[in-house]
């Protein structure tokens, strides 16, 4: 198998389909790092080139670990790392940082962490109010000129947002959680990429595993961060089997894997909205990372999508404990 490629954004293609890398942190649970790097290195090896990270995640190590693919696989990869955030994903955040400053320095801090001399696409991971988007964003801008960054991303910002940093520099992708139970960005921000010819990267598009069936409120560990998440409440994930039910029954009719399903709604979602779409699963098995890929050979019928759009109205639970952290709670 060998996943295709895409134009994410003007002069800027990768895989059509990504690789998530906070999987292969311990936010989910311990992880032995000699699998982890098997597991990173199946996904180039099958054309899963497009890989994510953020400085946050594992406090630094994951950018360390991704450190050891580039060392000998470097040409072969499109890395995209974050900035912005304080704190961690296991234990909870305690700030954000969008100030200049602070942007020249995490950049420096992971162009070192990640061993490479420049970042392919760099994040904003999330909105700092406190400043300017300009000031955020011009500060950004400023590293591509230095040539250590080629382009420039942002999470989970409103289309006010986006189009505001667009006017200061070019955004090449939105990141943002997008599957077929997180669909708030679409009556927005998806619209907005679309016009401003941006690419859009559905972080969680498997639902942070729930869409493939395969998670329970009885099997997370305790230092599992979904246990913060509302839809992840016990009564709530016991509501949302339904959303499971449906993307299993057209898993059924396609002779595809429910993970499979899950990830070629939002390659139709792409081609509905008219915008590149480049979806980012992560895991921990080479396996996964397989059956991930065939998606991208997946096609939906009219009837199945109509069947996986209804699924949306049965959610029960936000998508995060505080909506004022993603785009959702901003945009209302």
């Amino acid at each position: 198998m060998t996943v295709s490629r895409i134009e994410l954004a003007s002069g800027f293609t990768v895989s059509a389909q990504g690789f998530g890398g906070m999987a292969l942190t311990e936010v989910y649970g311990g992880l032995d790092e000699s699998q982890a790097l098997a597991t990173l290195n199946h996904a180039v090896d099958i054309g899963v080139t497009f890989i994510d990270t953020a400085d946050i995640y594992g406090a630094g190590s994951n950018e360390a670990l991704i450190s050891q693919l580039l060392r000998h696989r470097r040409d072969e990869v499109e890395v995209a790392t974050k900035f912005g955030l304080i704190g961690s994903p296991s234990q909870g955040y305690s700030g954000i940082r969008g100030d200049a400053r602070y942007v020249r320095d995490a950049a420096d801090a992971s162009l070192s962490q990640l061993g490479t001399d420049a970042i392919d696409l760099y994040y904003m991971h999330r909105r700092d109010t406190r400043v300017p988007i300009e000031e955020t964003v011009g500060a950004m801008a400023e590293l591509v000129t230095a040539g250590k960054v080629r382009h420039l991303g942002l999470s989970e910002v409103t289309a006010d947002e986006l189009q505001a940093a667009h006017a200061v520099h070019p955004i090449a992708a939105v990141q943002s959680e997008w599957s077929i139970w997180s669909r708030d960005v679409e009556t927005f921000v998806v619209p907005m990429a679309a016009q401003l010819g941006v690419g859009f990267v559905p972080y969680s598009p498997l639902g942070r595993g729930f869409l493939t069936g395969t998670v329970q409120a009885a099997t997370l560990g305790d230092g599992d961060f979904r246990h913060r998440v509302p839809r992840f409440a016990t009564d709530a994930l016991t509501a949302n089997a339904a959303v499971v039910e449906a993307v299993q029954a057209v898993a059924a009719d396609t002779g595809a894997t429910a993970a499979q399903v899950a990830l070629a709604w939002l390659a139709a979602q792409g081609r509905r909205f008219g915008l590149p779409v480049v979806p980012i699963p992560g895991t921990r098995k080479p396996e996964r990372v397989e059956e991930n890929a065939g998606a991208t050979a997946v096609v939906l019928s009219a009837a199945h999508l109509d069947v996986l759009d209804g699924a949306a109205a049965l959610v029960v639970g936000d998508r995060s404990a505080d909506r004022s952290w993603v785009s959702q709670g901003r945009e209302a």
